[in-house]
């Protein structure tokens, strides 16, 4: 959830949203987002919408699972009033920030006000970020309690000094016991890569899919470190502090991820994530490159229901003035039109195995297929039966392909 919000619209103080959110939704899953903002420390490369202790101003960390608990009952009156059919939470993600800063029984308090407000799917998900350093066992085992069904650990390496320059805090040496911890407790396991750190070799990487692999994860997530404007990482390499991996180091890095994990038993399903199988697929990190809607809770936090999307007011101060008055946190929104839907829906889907079909294009996108097969972007036989799904080369050239099927 990058800091910066968009600009758009104003949104309502009573937040109610308009009645052609209900065109479709019988179609659409509905999911919930709980940020939680807060960090232990800061690194150097995030570009969230965290803060540290110091950097609260008013707001309390103890305070804030009462407050999310109020957006959440706020948001059951707006879909109720927009006339919305009723649906049941499929899945529930509680992202950071560190939302296992927050004591267990917190999170438990927050989730069940998601289900108190909209129930649980029968087999929904229920996933926690968690940093390695945040977590015991008695903690997993009061989560799995409460009733989360997976956590997803902020691995990033296995080798200290990119660990070191990410300015990540935990132990490499901690994975395997969280990881045993929470297959105790009964949950599955998400494992979360990030490559292309600068100072980061080839080998390097190497061991830090060793290690990931050797834990069995039901599900891996590889990143391209992205260096973004304004965070302590952009100013040291725009002095020449430090350096980034060229571009071919970080396609040699993404291949040999997709070949390791391949190997092991590993599906990619999305352009970032492998699984075992598509039961441990992100479902709730599908949803939003499916395009189903989706409430998020807390300060920035953003939501998509319809075809309207908005996103809260970014400090948690202020995000507690707002709901403790029962006004409506939502700073902006914009109500997207077909054109932009059906543009967004190219680029979302494109990414996921199997997800766009050939009969969703324009005519200009069906006319570059016989062109990104011929550069081996986009497998022949998937397309000739009417799914674009990209090759090896396709994935590391996504946003090209999306350029051309969209006639850019």
């Amino acid at each position: 959830m990058p800091s910066t919000l968009p600009i758009a619209d104003p949104a309502p103080a009573d937040g109610l949203l308009p009645t052609s959110v209900r065109d479709g939704a019988e179609t659409r899953n509905f999911g919930v987002y709980l940020h939680v903002p807060f960090c232990r420390v800061r690194c150097g490369y995030c570009d969230f919408n965290t803060y540290t202790g110091d950097e609260l101003r008013g707001a309390k960390r103890s305070d804030y699972a009462g407050q999310a608990a109020l957006e959440v009952e706020q948001a059951g009156l707006i879909l109720r009033e927009a006339g919305l059919p009723e649906r049941s939470a499929s899945t529930v993600f509680f992202g950071g920030g560190t939302p296992t800063l927050l004591p267990s029984s917190d999170l438990a308090g927050m989730l069940s006000a998601v289900r108190d407000t909209w129930g649980l799917a029968e087999g929904a998900e229920v996933t926690t970020e968690a940093n390695p350093d945040s977590v015991d066992r008695a903690y997993l085992d009061e989560l799995r309690a409460a009733g989360f069904t997976r956590v997803s650990f902020g691995m990033q390496s296995a080798v200290p000094h990119v660990l070191a320059t990410l300015e990540r805090t935990h132990d490499p040496a901690r994975i395997p016991l969280v990881v045993r911890w929470a297959r105790e407790a009964g949950l599955d396991v998400s494992l979360d890569l990030i490559y292309g750190t600068p100072g980061e070799s080839l080998d390097d990487w190497s061991r830090s899919l060793d290690a990931a692999l050797a834990q069995e994860p039901d599900h891996l997530s590889a990143y391209s470190l992205i260096v973004e404007d304004g965070t302590k990482l952009a100013r040291q390499v725009r002095r020449g502090d430090v350096a980034m991996p060229d571009d071919d180091t970080a396609a040699d890095m993404y291949e040999l991820a997709d070949r390791r994990l391949a190997e092991a038993g590993y599906d990619w399903y999305e352009v970032s994530n492998w699984s075992r199988g598509d039961g441990h697929a992100s479902r709730h990190n599908l949803a939003y490159w499916q395009g189903h809607d989706w409430w998020g809770v807390g300060p920035g936090a953003h939501s998509h229901v319809g075809g309207v999307r908005w996103w809260n007011v970014k400090h948690p101060a202020a995000y507690a003035d707002r709901v403790l008055a029962g006004v409506s946190p939502a700073a902006g929104r914009e109500t997207l039109d077909a054109e932009t839907r059906s543009t967004e829906r190219v680029l979302l889907a494109v990414r996921v195995r199997d997800e766009l079909k050939t009969d969703e294009l324009d005519a200009d996108g069906r006319r570059a297929i016989p062109g990104l097969i011929a550069d081996e972007l986009v497998d022949g036989r998937a397309a000739l039966g009417g799914t674009i799904r990209l090759t090896l080369r396709g994935r590391l050239l996504a946003d090209a392909v999306v350029r051309r099927l969209l006639g850019d």
